[in-house]
C-alpha cells in the first residue's frame, strides 16, 4: 500500500536510488563508534545543501539537523546511529567493506554488521524530502544522527546517553522521537513493534567474593569462595525463576565470566565473577537489583565468607510510549498496510535509543531487510549479515509520514 495522503509519491520515486546509493558508499566505508569522522562529514554537507540548520562535533561526531516548516507546531525528533562494528565482512557484495582500524589495540575489519548504514542513509532521505515539503509541515523536525550506539571505546563517553547531556533533545525543546531499525530476519516491506518495554535494559554486575585459603586436601582450614560462587549463581536464578513476574516481561541475570584460583590442590582466598541483567520492566528491575544486592552478601555470610556487589548501567528500557504507539499505528498501517504491521515480542537485546525514551515519549520499531522468501538470513553482528537494498524505502515513508501526521494532527 502507497501513502497519498501528502501526495509525496513522486519524491518517494525520486529519493530510492539515491537512498540506496547513500547506504551502499556508507557500508563500504565504514568507521568504529566515536570515529565516525567521514560518515559525519558526509551527513552533514547532505544537509548543509537542503538548506536545513546543522550543528556538529555533537557527542563527538555526531550531527544534528534542525528544519522548521512554514507553520509553528510543535518538535519531532528522528533518530539514526551511524557507527560500524569490528567485524570482517564475508560476502561478495560490489560494496563490501575492506576496512581495517584498530579497536583496544588489535587490527580489525570494520563493517556495518547491524544496518547502521541503512538507518543513516534512510534518515538522509527523509531530510532530502521534508526539506523539499515544509509547506506540509506544522511545526520543527529535528534529525539526530548518533555515533557509538554500539558504545564508546573504554575510557570515553558517547552515544545517546551523551547526546542528551550535550542537549540534542533541547533548543527546540523536542515533544516526541521516532526510531527504527532494520532487521535482516523480518521480510522487506514488514515493519514490527511493540508497545510498552521493547527492547531491554543492559546492565553489568561484577561479584566480588572473599573467603580463607588452604590446602586443597583440607577444604575444612579454609573457606571456599568458589563454592560460595556456586551457590550465588544457584542463588541469583531463584530471582528469576521465583520472584520475577514473567508473564509480565521477561527478564535474565546472566553470570558471563568466573575467575579464581591458580593450582589444582588450593583452594583460594578470592574469586570474581562479571555477567549481565537485561529486564523489560522497571518495577523488575528495581526488584532484581534490590534482591541481587540482598542475596549475594547474605549467602557469602551462610558460607562463612564475605561478598560484595556492583551493578552498572548499560542502556535503559527501549520503552514505546503505549499512547504515542496508538497515535502512530495508523500512519504505519496506510503507509505498509495493516496485514504488513504487525506486533512482536520484547527483544532481550539492548538499545541506547532507550536514553531519548527516558526523556521523551518515543517509538521505536523494526524494518523488514530480508529479502521476501528467502531460506537464509543471517543475524545482526556476524559477518554474513546482509540487507535488501529494496527495503529501505518503506523507511523513509515511514519516518516522513510519521513526522507529518504527528506534528499535523
Amino acid at each position: 500500500m502507497t501513502a497519498q495522503k501528502y501526495n509525496l509519491e513522486k519524491d518517494y520515486k525520486g529519493i530510492e536510488q539515491k537512498v540506496i546509493d547513500w547506504r551502499r558508499d556508507i557500508h563500504q566505508n565504514p568507521e568504529l563508534s566515536n570515529r565516525e569522522f567521514k560518515t559525519a562529514e558526509k551527513i552533514a554537507t547532505h544537509l548543509r545543501s537542503l538548506g536545513v540548520a546543522i550543528q556538529t562535533e555533537v557527542a563527538k561526531t555526531g550531527v544534528v539537523g534542525v528544519l522548521k516548516g512554514n507553520k509553528p507546531g510543535k518538535v519531532i525528533a528522528l533518530r539514526a546511529d551511524i557507527d560500524a562494528l569490528p567485524v570482517v565482512e564475508r560476502n561478495d557484495l560490489p560494496y563490501k567493506s575492506t576496512v581495517v582500524s584498530e579497536f583496544l589495540g588489535q587490527e580489525v575489519g570494520v563493517m556495518h554488521a547491524c544496518g547502521h548504514d541503512t538507518h543513516t542513509a534512510i534518515l538522509m532521505g527523509v531530510a532530502e524530502i521534508l526539506s523539499k515539503n515544509k509547506d506540509k509541515i506544522k511545526g520543527t523536525v529535528k534529525f539526530i544522527f548518533q555515533p557509538a550506539e554500539e558504545g564508546p571505546p573504554p575510557g570515553e563517553e558517547g552515544g545517546a546517553l551523551l547526546m542528551v547531556k550535550e542537549g540534542v533533545l533541547k533548543n527546540p525543546d523536542v515533544d516526541a522521537i521516532f526510531g527504527l531499525h532494520i532487521n535482516s530476519q523480518t521480510p522487506v516491506g514488514v515493519i514490527r513493534y511493540k508497545s510498552g518495554g521493547t527492547m531491554a535494559a543492559a546492565q553489568s554486575f561484577e561479584i566480588n567474593v572473599k573467603g580463607k585459603q588452604s590446602h586443597g586436601s583440607q577444604p575444612w582450614a579454609g573457606i571456599d569462595p568458589i563454592l560460595i560462587s556456586a551457590k550465588i549463581i544457584d542463588g541469583l536464578q531463584t530471582i528469576i525463576s521465583r520472584e520475577a513476574e514473567l508473564t509480565n516481561e521477561a527478564a535474565v541475570i546472566t553470570v558471563g565470566k568466573i575467575n579464581s584460583g591458580v593450582r589444582f590442590n588450593i583452594i583460594p582466598e578470592t574469586a570474581e565473577m562479571i555477567g549481565t541483567i537485561r529486564t523489560l520492566d522497571y518495577d523488575m528491575k528495581e526488584l532484581i537489583n534490590r534482591r541481587m544486592k540482598e542475596m549475594v552478601p547474605a549467602i557469602a555470610k551462610a558460607y562463612g565468607g564475605e561478598a560484595t556487589i556492583e551493578i552498572k548501567e548499560a542502556t535503559e528500557i527501549t520503552y514505546n510510549d503505549p499512547d504515542l504507539v496508538n497515535i502512530m499505528l495508523p500512519t504505519l498501517n496506510r503507509v505498509a498496510g495493516n496485514t504488513n504491521v504487525q506486533t512482536q515480542k520484547a527483544v532481550t537485546g539492548a538499545e541506547d535509543f532507550s536514553y531519548y525514551q527516558k526523556e521523551v515519549p518515543g517509538f521505536f520499531f523494526f524494518l523488514g531487510g530480508m529479502t521476501p522468501g528467502s531460506k537464509e538470513s543471517f543475524p545482526h553482528h556476524t559477518p554474513d549479515f546482509m540487507i535488501d537494498d529494496s527495503g529501505l524505502l518503506l523507511g523513509v515513508r515511514a519516518m516522513t509520514e510519521m513526522s507529518l501526521d504527528f506534528l499535523n494532527q
